[in-house]
């Protein structure tokens, strides 16, 4: 009874908060964080009243479920904008941008935290920072989703930022791997190239031929209905197979065979958005299906926000410096790259800003990073650090730049006076 009656106020405390910011133009994004954060450990569930709240952190883990799933409706929903004939306009320019913002980031990270190592050697090693600089690469998709779909936003900014954002994640799960591998080589001093190289190249394939071979099958059994609804039942379960398959995990002698959920459902979206060719009608009942469940994702993505990281200097201080060295890696990269494959100005100037948001698949990485004991506690908490601003800010900083490049497009004139009619009508019949 107490995890259902978190479940719903979760979900009304993030739609009420909506209602709360909604003078202050944040995006809905933004309130569900705060929601989080308000019915979290720290605050209401620091009253230890079940139901009423998160009490602990373990009662936030206990939801991780619902985030698993979400996770995987949301890369589902990003493998719909890799259809082959709007990759032939935008797929180099996606590939090149992503990689390069990536390795950026992780370059000027690298040396901004290397430079605090050789002031203060004592509060960051060598291994902590290249292991921070991997996690810079993470971007994430589930915010910048969430705002492209709530102020409807289309352009050739927005139709470029969500495949770039989904080969972001490739790119950092190879970063990370590599840095990883040579940050536990410095702190053991045992070469283990199995776990720098073949890991992730395994994870990557295995991760796209899974979910190659999900999608191939869900439009296989699609065409054994004719009722859309049906349809869309068989698309939400499917959903749900392909995340679960993606948590399976086995060793093949010295190799892991481990999945990247993002990864196996984004192909999957990928793959049947391009055989089925009712897939666009289909995911877009499932974006309004899913809609109360990533409202609950990130109402528990903001109570999962650790706000006792602010009371150590050196964390601050050095997570100060992560977050402005990674936020201009990804402005550069971006931008350069941009530049370099010939974007439109608007896209040169504020797709850096888009890639800010910062949450699952850091904290994913960095849970992998407290394998290096001691040392893997500072990385986890200045990512902690960097999630809660990075999610509380990137969010607005991202509908700015949308709307900055022109991909939202302010209410009319006639849309806002019909609206307006209508909450007069309604004041009248309630008098």
């Amino acid at each position: 009874m107490s995890t259902l009656l978190s479940v719903s106020i979760a979900v009304l405390a993030g739609l009420l908060m909506t209602r709360v910011v909604h003078p202050l133009k944040l995006p809905d994004v933004t309130a569900y964080l705060v929601a989080g954060v308000l019915i979290g450990p720290y605050c209401l569930g620091a009253m230890h009243i079940d139901g009423l709240g998160f009490v602990s952190a373990e009662a936030v883990e206990q939801m991780s479920l619902v985030s698993e799933v979400a996770l995987g409706f949301i890369a589902f929903s990003i493998g719909n904008e890799f259809r082959l004939r709007d990759l032939k306009s935008t797929g180099r320019q996606a590939t090149i941008i992503g990689v390069f913002q990536a390795l950026t980031a992780t370059l000027l990270v690298d040396l901004a935290l290397l430079a605090v190592h050789l002031l203060i050697p004592e509060k960051l090693t060598v291994a902590q920072a290249i292991t921070l600089g991997a996690i810079a690469t993470a971007t994430a998709p589930a915010a910048t989703l969430m705002v492209v779909r709530q102020y409807k936003a289309d352009g050739p900014l927005t139709r470029l930022l969500l495949p770039i954002v989904a080969l972001d994640d490739a790119v950092g799960l190879v970063a990370f791997a590599v840095s990883f591998g040579i940050a536990k080589t410095l702190v053991s001093g045992v070469v283990d190239l199995v776990s720098i190289l073949v890991n992730p190249l395994v994870e990557i394939v295995g991760s796209l031929l899974l979910g190659a071979v999900m999608g191939w099958l869900l439009t296989l059994l699609e065409r054994l209905f004719h009722s859309n609804t049906n349809r869309l039942n068989m698309t939400i379960a499917f959903v749900f197979l392909t995340a679960s398959m993606a948590m399976l995990e086995f060793r093949i002698g010295p190799v892991t065979v481990g999945f990247s959920s993002l990864l196996v459902c984004m192909m999957l979206g990928t793959v049947f958005c391009n055989l089925c060719p009712l897939s666009q009608d289909l995911m877009g009942a499932a974006d309004k299906w899913t809609s109360p469940l990533f409202a609950l994702f990130f109402v528990i993505s903001g109570a999962e926000l650790e706000l006792g990281v602010f009371a150590d200097a050196a964390i601050v201080c050095i997570g100060v410096v992560y977050i402005l060295s990674r936020s201009l890696g990804k402005y550069i990269g971006a931008y350069v790259s941009a530049k370099k494959t010939r974007c439109a100005p608007q896209i040169c100037k504020y797709l850096g800003v888009t890639l800010l948001p910062q949450a699952g698949v850091a904290l994913g990485m960095c849970a992998t990073a407290m394998q290096l004991g001691q040392q893997g506690s500072l990385i986890r908490n200045i990512t902690l650090f960097s999630v809660l601003i990075y999610e509380l800010a990137g969010p607005l900083l991202t509908r700015q730049a949308l709307t900055a490049a022109g991909d939202i497009k302010p209410m009319s004139e006639e849309v806002r006076n019909r609206r307006q009619t209508k909450l007069e009508s309604a004041k009248k019949q309630r008098t």
